[in-house]
């Protein structure tokens, strides 16, 4: 194998693994998102008006959401809330 050879072969490696390395950010970022605060969607330990975390489609039982962050309460609520359909 001559050295051009062994240059493109490296190269093709460099390459490839770089290709591979930044799929894998790309993905890990898509699949990363970031929470809301729990302040700033009025988050509270209580029902309201009926309305409850454990009802809401962004529910993830045992006790947290899918865009809120931190613990939940499953009988807490928040601005955010959006009914499960029935």
């Amino acid at each position: 194998m001559s050295n051009e050879d062994r240059n493109c072969a490296t190269r093709r490696i460099v390459l490839q693994t770089g290709f591979v390395a930044l799929s894998a950010l790309v993905v890990r970022g898509a699949q990363a998102q970031a929470k809301i605060a729990q302040n700033l969607v009025q988050y509270q330990e209580t029902p309201k008006n009926g309305q409850q975390c454990d009802m809401c489609v962004q529910f993830v039982a045992p006790g947290s959401c899918k865009i809120v962050d931190g613990k939940i309460n499953p009988k807490g609520w928040c601005a955010a809330f959006a009914p499960k359909p029935k």
